[in-house]
């Protein structure tokens, strides 16, 4: 008997995902969403030093922006790509794509060409991150989701050290271009594992229901035109362009709600559904953790720290996430429901101590050095550890039917979320001052930045709530 529970634990345990079959699933699945953080945290890592060669400080913020626009596209259309040529295929095109980008971003002369390069990354970004959860449930057993979804955050994490190093290296050099081209090897030999080791055979699946372009539209002019209004000048202009992003908004209420195909599964914008809370709190979280972004340069200018340094301490972010993601995968039952009420709570801490700290630029750094990485981990942490069991929440309470439907929303939403609070908080960056000439100028913004983006994992809290409610009472 004892052979036998061991056995069976075994069976659903790391070894189950990581031997035969799987193993290989794994390091696809895993090395597509490598790609897209070692991308995101090179870029975030070079980004200063793109500014300088380049120029383009304005649109600092727009590096990230475009690029999670482009995903948003890119992840919306991975299901009907994954039904239309498989999942082989759907990675080899995802992946090309993704190289187009690259290709274009290490020849970029000025800043219009290098965010050009960054949307085809972000395109091809989007349908290699979003293939990963549609994937999931198509190649591992249920009992497998929560620790595969586990292994996809170590990734991220694991690639986000070796990111700032690319970056980083190339940076101190001054060959930020060298950083892109490193991309192109991992880019390569993804779409050749990929097309010769995942199923090719398509599932059919690809033109059941319409695709949701006006909503998507929707989406993407909401995010360029909070965009636009952190580079516009007077209060007017950017009041108008806020307003119309609020506007597109309540018009991205109403087309969903009369559209025949849908963006998000049913009950998504119904007050009183566990979705509409998951994706409220999927929505807070990713756009609290945007200031991110910013944290290489003030390292920098703040600090005086090297870009390869900066980009270290920016990184512990994301090896939070993974540490949280790891700690929670494996937990079931009444504590993982917790964890989607607790995330958000570090994640308030981790801001409130960024926006205390990091904007002491006259202090010894070595004395800052350690709340300051304590706090960045955290709002990572608070992430990772409720993202198991938000998505797993989020397969749970999708309508009968719609399950595809739910796994390809959670990327949709994530990415929206990012891109919405990367506008936001270039949009509040400039407000406050972040390109005045002067340190005291830089310091001040930096403390709105954070603190106002603290309110969003704080908001969180009471979203999250009402899904752990939900949860302990759906059984």
């Amino acid at each position: 008997m004892l052979e036998k529970t061991s056995a069976a634990h075994q069976e659903t345990g790391w070894r189950a995902l990581l031997t035969g079959g799987n193993a290989v699933h794994s390091l696809v699945l895993s090395g597509g969403v490598a790609l897209h953080a070692l991308n995101i945290y090179v870029v975030t890592t070079i980004m200063p030093s793109i500014v300088r060669e380049i120029g383009g400080l304005e649109y600092y913020a727009w590096s990230t922006t475009v690029f999670v626009a482009a995903s948003i596209l890119g992840a919306a259309l991975s299901a009907r790509l994954l039904g239309a040529v498989g999942a082989g295929g759907a990675y080899a095109i995802g992946a090309l794509v993704f190289g187009l980008g690259t290709l274009l971003c290490a020849a970029a002369p000025s800043m219009a060409m290098l965010l050009a390069g960054r949307a085809i990354q972000g395109f091809g970004g989007g349908l290699l991150y979003a293939l990963a959860y549609g994937v999931i449930r198509e190649v591992f057993r249920p009992e497998l989701w929560t620790r595969a979804i586990g292994l996809i955050s170590a990734t991220w994490g694991t690639a986000t050290l070796v990111g700032p190093a690319i970056g980083g290296m190339f940076a101190e050099f001054s060959t930020w271009r060298v950083a892109f081209w490193s991309l192109l090897p991992l880019t390569a030999l993804l779409a050749t594992l990929a097309f010769s080791t995942l199923p090719r055979k398509a599932a059919g699946e690809g033109a059941r229901t319409p695709l949701p372009l006006v909503q998507l539209a929707l989406l993407v002019a909401i995010v360029l035109a909070l965009s636009i209004a952190s580079t516009l000048t007077t209060a007017v202009e950017q009041v108008g362009c806020v307003g119309a992003a609020i506007l597109m908004f309540l018009a991205l209420l109403v087309v969903e709600k009369r559209a025949t195909g849908k963006l998000l599964p049913s009950g998504s914008f119904t007050p009183t559904s566990p979705l509409a809370a998951l994706y409220a709190t999927i929505t807070l979280l990713m756009v609290g953790l945007q200031p991110e972004i910013y944290v290489p340069y003030l390292l920098q200018e703040l600090h005086g720290l090297s870009p390869l340094v900066a980009g270290y301490i920016a990184a512990l972010m994301s090896i939070g996430w993974t540490a949280g993601s790891m700690t929670s995968a494996h937990w079931h039952g009444e504590r993982a429901k917790q964890t989607i009420f607790a995330g958000p709570a570090f994640g308030f801490v981790g801001l409130a101590l960024i926006a205390l700290f990091m904007p002491m630029a006259g202090s010894e750094f070595m004395v800052i050095a350690a709340p300051l990485s304590v706090g960045i981990m955290a709002v990572g942490f608070g992430m990772g550890f409720a993202w198991p069991h938000i998505v797993t929440a989020v397969y749970e309470f999708a309508p009968e039917g719609e399950a595809e439907k739910a796994s390809s929303s959670i990327t949709t939403v994530q990415l929206f979320a990012a891109a919405l609070g990367a506008a936001l908080a270039g949009l509040t960056a400039n407000l406050a001052g972040i390109e005045t000439p002067s340190t005291e100028g830089v310091a001040m913004a930096t403390r709105w930045l954070f603190w106002l983006f603290a309110l969003m994992p704080a908001l969180a809290v009471l979203t999250a709530g009402r899904v752990w409610r939900a949860r302990r009472t759906a059984k």
